[in-house]
């Protein structure tokens, strides 16, 4: 008669113990559960508590390699709470240790106490005790992508070989689901790069202002690439790089600044090459006050064939890590593709210049054989008629509507000479603010007046200068196409004294017209105060000089 079996759990076969079979189940729901997501870091923190859980660990954590395999780029745990983790300061690197010895030894390990391997280094300030450790390398197909790290069984007791069994199955399927979630964040970020592109070429090829253009390419660099600030470069007048556009979260002084050529980053980025630094503070190619307060930085070229328009530059604030290779090769891309905006840009501008000249040249012409010719044969018969007339009042009249011709005729003859100016004699600018109030009175139907106040050729520099004459071309069209205004009146006033005492230029155009009426477009408005800020100035509007302060009256300011 056969023996009965003793009782208790079954031996199961192939010397699988019993106590894994009964924890199947609980592994086969850590599996889906790890496989339930497709976002990068939070599919990393569901493992890490899917494997606590699993193991009956206290705390878990994912060192992930860094791209030269050689220390840990990010560093994802559970378990410690966050006031801890605050205290305790940087997360570790992987470069010495236990968690070094496992990067460069990809094996599992299974510890009783930790702190008596030959490898460990202790741990830091505020750090929690550990005894109990399990480490189980995570690969995404092939490769090592981390480590992940169980300590402190619950209990008390040391981690099993069931323990070890279910956590390398947990790893394995860890790795398929990393792979998923690193597919799909490369997808989605090229999809944003690819939008980002699409929206500077938009920028630059509608026609707007230029700076606002770089602007946009600035800040689609900032947004994309993560980076504390996105800063456009373009060549100097004297050599060198100039900083013409900054997108940053805080107020910013660098714009205008100018990168002399000899610095190592510059000139490699004038030939051409993109330069990729761990830490801009303290790398001696960025040998800059500017670059103290960064960490990783990338400095891409603006080139387009064999010419280099300026540079891009999107640095990430001091501890961050560094840029991926695919970051890079889609920040590189960007930059490519945006140079490629500004040479269309440039040629589409050249293009609407040259037709601009041309009917310049035509309207001269016009103005020289026709208008003045026909001016002066009216003014030859009215003198005619002014010898012949013998009533002395008739021979005022005509005499005096004589000197009026002569003066339109003067009038007309300076406007031949300036429409017949070379283009590369650019005026100072106060002839820049009187060719804006010409070319402004054409659709005016009048000349708005203009007073200058101060040293406005001298003390005003030339990036200021341009966003002034920018400020007046948008208050005159605003005028023009909102506030039905007769009389217009500009000052440009170059001896006030900015709040924190700085000296500055002051623009005012003031009108009689219908005013800002409640609910209307605010959008000319924001523009100029965007502008102004840029510079540290401000802009405000307020009663204008019509009866009863009717119209509205435009002050726009910024430090020289």
């Amino acid at each position: 008669m056969p023996t009965a079996p003793a009782p208790g759990p079954r031996p199961s076969p192939q010397g699988i113990s019993a106590e894994f079979v009964a924890r199947v189940p609980k592994l086969l729901e850590a599996v889906r559960s790890v496989g339930s997501g497709l976002e990068l870091h939070s599919t990393l923190v569901r493992i890490c508590e899917t494997a606590a859980d699993l193991a009956g660990a206290r705390y878990a954590a994912i060192g992930v390699l860094a791209e030269d395999g050689d220390k840990l780029a990010d560093f994802v745990h559970h378990g410690v709470e966050e006031g801890t983790a605050r205290r305790i300061g940087h997360p570790p690197d992987g470069h010495r240790g236990l968690l070094g010895a496992l990067i460069r030894d990809p094996e599992p390990v299974r510890l009783e106490d930790l702190t008596a391997d030959v490898r460990a280094c202790g741990f830091p300030a505020y750090h929690p005790p550990m005894r109990g450790f399990l480490g189980v390398p995570i690969r995404v197909r092939g490769e090592v992508f981390g480590n992940l790290y169980l300590t402190d069984k619950r209990g008390g007791e040391p981690f099993t070989d069931d323990d070890l069994a279910m956590v390398r199955v947990l790893a394995a399927e860890a790795g398929i689901a990393i792979g998923n979630a690193r597919l799909y964040e490369a997808a989605q970020q090229r999809e944003r790069w690819i939008d980002g592109s699409v929206a500077v070429t938009t920028a630059l090829l509608s026609g707007d202002d230029g700076e606002d253009a770089l602007h946009v390419i600035a800040e689609q660099a900032r947004r994309l690439s993560g980076a504390a600030a996105g800063i456009v470069l373009l060549p100097a007048d004297g050599g060198g790089l100039e900083i013409a556009a900054v997108a940053s979260e805080g107020p910013t002084e660098a714009l205008g600044t100018v990168l002399p050529p000899r610095r190592g980053a510059v000139a490699e980025l004038l030939e051409g090459r993109a330069v990729f630094v761990e830490d801009a503070a303290t790398d001696p190619r960025l040998d800059t006050g500017l670059a103290r307060g960064y960490g990783p930085a990338m400095l891409l070229p603006l080139r387009s064939g064999d010419r280099v328009l300026g540079g891009l530059v999107t640095p990430r604030a001091r501890g961050q890590r560094p840029f991926s290779r695919t970051e890079r090769a889609l920040a590189v891309r960007f930059a490519a593709q945006a140079a490629l905006a500004l040479m269309m840009a440039e040629a589409q501008r050249d293009r609407e210049r040259l037709a601009v000249y041309e009917d310049r040249d035509r309207i001269a012409r016009d103005l020289h054989d026709l208008v003045v010719q026909r001016l002066f044969a009216t003014g030859m018969l009215l003198e005619h008629a002014q010898r012949r007339s013998a009533v002395p009042e008739v021979r005022e009249g005509i005499g005096r509507a004589v000197g009026e011709l002569d003066v339109t005729i003067q009038e007309i003859r300076s406007a031949v000479f300036a429409l017949r100016q070379p283009a590369e004699e650019e005026p100072g600018l106060r002839g820049r603010v009187l060719r804006e109030i010409a070319t402004a009175a054409v659709p005016l139907g009048f000349t708005p007046s203009c007073r200058f106040a101060g040293p406005v050729d001298s003390a005003v520099g030339d990036l200021t200068g341009k966003n002034l004459v920018a400020a007046l071309r948008e208050a005159l069209s605003n005028a023009f196409r909102h506030a039905r205004a007769s009389r217009i009146d500009v000052v440009v006033d170059a001896t006030v004294t900015l709040p924190g005492g700085r000296p500055g230029v002051r623009l005012t155009v003031a009108d009689d017209g219908v005013g800002i009426p409640e609910g209307g477009r605010r959008s000319g408005l924001a523009n100029l105060r965007r502008r102004a800020e840029r510079l540290g100035g401000s802009s405000r509007h307020g009663p204008g000089i019509g009866a009863d302060g009717g119209g509205t009256a435009l002050v726009w300011e910024a430090p020289y």
